[in-house]
């Protein structure tokens, strides 16, 4: 076998790590020495493993100083190591885990930093100023995105200080068990996203009228008061069903809801950015398009800017409970006490449940881009992706669908899906998240700014107006974790304040809610 490159860079975590990551963009060719002198016996492809060392069959397999799988078959020295010749091991048991054995690390608080964001009277601080338009049944989706269109077009020109209006549509409200012991997760996810900061506090909402979910179920903390088709309609009116005797045609019942939300748009338009202390971030961490860089640049970055907020005393959660389930055993002795750390494992007893209901388990969340990435399987993709949670110790867990209720390190439980974590971290309250995606993903929030930082720079360079920060910088050594993660930090406070617009803002590319519904559809 000939020899056609010396000291190749890869990327060994652990010390202990009988595997390392591919760095070179196009992979490595058969015959080249990485560094340490081992010789690659095949072609393997960038992000993906080559053994450090002979492997027999049944050895365990590490990354990050943790068992990934074991060897299906021998793997020589140089071997391309993949999800073809690797047998996943199983997952952390949930009985007898650590529960908050780990001291918190000795920090300093981190003061002096500040935003300019919309405080509300509840205390809370937006860092949009969004007039939010929410529905009660999926039946009045298209009417409310007919609407919207209209008062971009007709109205919003004259709020100058309303960043958007944004229907907040989704595919619940009728034919749905609403009365199932889980339909409360769909129905508190509502409830809580029309108190998102960015919101200001303006709630609308835009029913049928026969549906399931009733517009007062979702106003349970404060009056409903209903829109009438009258001059004399009440001017904090904050429900209007299309289904009221009063409208004659379509063409009314959208010139309500216009009168409606004029009222709200006077409201809103009245807010003032003012300085707020960096310690009001409620900053959502996710990943998505994950590859093996993920857990080397991106999320270590992400984990490090993590850090840097919970010690200006602001909050942050992490989230997707199929890329925590293997990795639980790092994070139940992080929790602040035991109750916290029972709370964890609770969280991922009912989902391993959930998954069993479905006949299938947390195998079936890595996707054929993660695995073409250079990630084998869930236990390694967990282990990278928990790193977005950084070092401070777990203050919170909170279930799908439910607030946030203290400052720090929060886990809020949510499937991995994008989009479903995306809407469940809008209710437990973020004003901002941060997305982390080695292969790539066009994702937005219409509600909040979204970060996409690419793991690797070939993504960045290829994404480079979709992508906010490249910490591909991190495994080509142009750049540490360090810099990258005070990077991260700056570009939040920015970005929060309003001086600088994510690209997802600024191209428009917005999605759309999903909900969580482990409820029975009827």
């Amino acid at each position: 076998m000939k020899q056609t490159t010396t000291n190749t860079r890869v990327i060994r975590i652990h010390p202990n790590d009988n595997v390392a990551i591919v760095v070179e963009p196009g992979g490595l060719a058969e015959g080249a020495v990485i560094e340490g002198g081992v010789t690659t016996t095949m072609a393997v492809p960038q992000g993906h493993k080559v053994a450090l060392v002979d492997l027999a069959e049944g050895e365990r397999i590490i990354r990050y100083g943790e068992v990934i799988g074991t060897a299906a078959t021998p793997i020589p020295q140089g071997g391309h190591v993949s999800e073809t010749n690797l047998h996943m091991p199983t997952p952390p048991p949930l009985a007898d885990l650590p529960l908050a054995t780990r001291p918190a690390p000795k920090t300093d608080p981190l003061e002096g930093y500040t935003f300019e964001g919309f405080r509300n009277p509840d205390g809370s601080v937006g860092t949009k100023n969004v007039l939010g338009i929410t529905t009660s049944v999926q039946c009045v989706a298209g009417t409310v995105d007919f609407v919207v269109q209209r008062i971009k077009r007709e109205l919003l020109p004259r709020f100058p200080n309303v960043d958007d209006v944004v229907g907040l549509n989704h595919s619940y409200g009728c034919g749905v068990a609403i009365n199932a012991p889980a339909a409360i997760v769909p129905i508190r996810t509502l409830k809580n996203i029309a108190l998102n900061p960015n919101f200001g506090n303006e709630i609308m909402i835009i029913g049928l009228g026969c549906e399931k979910l009733q517009p007062s179920t979702l106003l349970s903390d404060r009056p409903v008061k209903i829109y009438e088709n009258t001059e004399a309609a009440d001017p904090e009116a904050n429900v209007l069903s299309l289904q009221d005797d009063s409208f004659q045609g379509f063409g009314e019942m959208v010139e309500g809801i216009l009168a409606m939300a004029e009222r709200h748009l006077e409201r809103l338009n009245r807010r003032q950015r003012e300085t707020c202390p960096a310690s009001e971030l409620v900053v959502g961490m996710q990943c998505g398009g994950s590859d093996a860089f993920s857990g080397v640049t991106a999320n270590p970055a992400v984990g490090f800017a993590t850090d840097l907020i919970v010690r200006a005393g602001g909050s942050v959660m992490f989230s997707e409970v199929t890329e925590v389930r293997d990795a639980i055993h790092l994070l139940t002795p992080r929790a602040i006490d035991e109750d916290v750390g029972r709370a964890l494992i609770e969280q991922m007893a009912w989902y391993d449940n959930y998954l069993a209901q479905g006949q299938a388990d947390r195998s079936a969340n890595t996707s054929p881009g993660n695995k073409k990435g250079g990630l084998s399987n869930i236990v390694e993709k967990a282990l990278g992706s928990v790193i977005k949670s950084g070092n401070s110790p777990i203050v919170d867990v909170i279930g799908p669908g439910e607030r946030l209720r203290r400052k720090g390190l929060t886990f809020a439980a949510t499937p991995a899906s994008d989009f479903i974590c995306g809407t469940l971290q809008l209710a437990a309250g973020m004003n901002l998240q941060v997305f982390t995606t080695g292969r790539g993903t066009p994702y937005g929030l219409a509600m909040v700014p979204v970060l996409k930082v690419s793991t690797n720079s070939a993504l960045g360079k290829r994404w480079h107006d979709i992508i906010d920060l490249d910490a591909g910088r991190i495994a080509t050594g142009d750049a540490s974790i360090e810099e990258v993660g005070w990077e991260l930090f700056h570009l939040i406070l920015d970005v929060a304040s309003g001086r600088q617009q994510a690209a997802a803002d600024r191209l428009g590319i917005h999605n759309d809610l999903v909900l969580f519904n482990p409820a029975p559809v009827t």
